[in-house]
């Protein structure tokens, strides 16, 4: 199993979720910044609006994900942001 850089407050990633593209609710990657991290936790303030897993929209656009999660991730891993991440 691969090691993980942690993620640190103010760095840019992307998100895995159901988010609002142009009106329609669509699955995928989505911009967003580290505002808040502890030692298993990541809280990213995303750029549109995000709907968590029970299919809520939170007003403040952050969503919570582990370190090391499959539906988080930084801009220089080299994947297409069009890409879905395996089951």
């Amino acid at each position: 199993m691969a090691r993980h850089r942690k993620f640190r407050t103010g760095e840019r990633v992307q998100v895995y979720c159901e988010w609002e593209d142009q009106g329609h609710r669509v699955r995928g990657w989505v911009w967003g910044t580290v505002v808040s991290v502890d030692r298993r936790m990541v809280e990213v303030e995303c750029e549109a609006d995000v709907y968590d897993a029970l299919g809520h929209r939170p007003p403040d656009r952050r969503l919570w994900c582990t370190h090391g999660s499959r539906n988080l991730r930084r801009p220089d891993e080299g994947e297409d942001p069009g890409e879905v991440p395996a089951p």
